[in-house]
């Protein structure tokens, strides 16, 4: 599958992959977590505009410690546009997933999953690009609600979008902010909060998620500072 090239093409495949019905993942012993993330240079022409460069990064960790790490240079495919999230960081996000040597068995992504108006967001639609269970994990839901969760880590609360259950609100961690888990592709709800639970151990944020995001941001910082000193030495 390809990434689609327009707005009403996107619609198109999101309605496809929210009623498609592939075999569904549950999770298992020493799996290989992955995360991923992509941050871009902070211009101040509004959200994000297209050929905005880049950074996109993949890790991947297992239960007993062991990982990998990758990061990759690109550009924004699109102007940001809320919903349409996937023609804008899609492309750089496969590009950095595929760079593992080793396939996660299920991939965290900082986009949401079921909790959109079309059920396909770009947590979902990653995982179908790439043959990948994957699970939405954000700092806020998109569109559902649901209340916050007891102060106890592994508490939630149901995640409703019109009545449908696509996620939770999840205390990770005792004291610190919930999180909203996102059913994504193959996973469902009650899967993704397992693995993300898991894939935390004692922090706020799964490892891998956490690991790519610190290395998509040092990219973006080292890029910046390089193009600093070039400046002042160039000519």
């Amino acid at each position: 599958m390809e990434w689609p090239g327009s707005g009403g093409e996107l619609e198109r495949v999101q309605n496809e992959l929210a009623a498609a019905d592939p075999e569904p993942f549950r999770g298992g012993d020493d799996l290989l977590f992955g995360g991923c993330f992509v941050c871009f240079t902070r211009d101040r022409r509004g959200p994000g505009f297209a050929g905005e460069p880049g950074w996109a990064a993949a890790a991947a960790v297992r239960t007993a410690g062991t990982g990998e790490d990758v990061t990759i240079g690109g550009s924004a495919g699109s102007d940001y546009r809320a919903e349409f999230l996937a023609l804008r960081e899609g492309p750089l996000l496969t590009r950095a997933v595929v760079e593992l040597s080793e396939g996660p068995d299920v991939l965290l992504v900082n986009a949401s999953g079921r909790d959109h108006s079309r059920r396909a967001g770009l947590a979902l639609h990653l995982g179908a690009v790439l043959g990948i269970p994957t699970i939405g994990v954000t700092r806020r839901p998109l569109r559902a609600a649901g209340g916050e969760p007891a102060d106890r880590s592994g508490a939630s609360t149901p995640l409703l979008l019109e009545g449908e259950l696509v996620g939770y609100m999840v205390r990770t961690k005792r004291g610190a902010r919930a999180l909203a888990v996102h059913a994504g592709w193959c996973t469902d709800p009650d899967v993704a909060v397992e693995i993300v639970l898991a894939a935390c151990g004692r922090a706020r944020t799964p490892e891998p998620l956490r690991r790519a995001r610190r290395l998509a941001r040092l990219a973006r910082a080292w890029c910046a500072a390089a193009d600093g000193i070039a400046a002042n030495v160039l000519p």
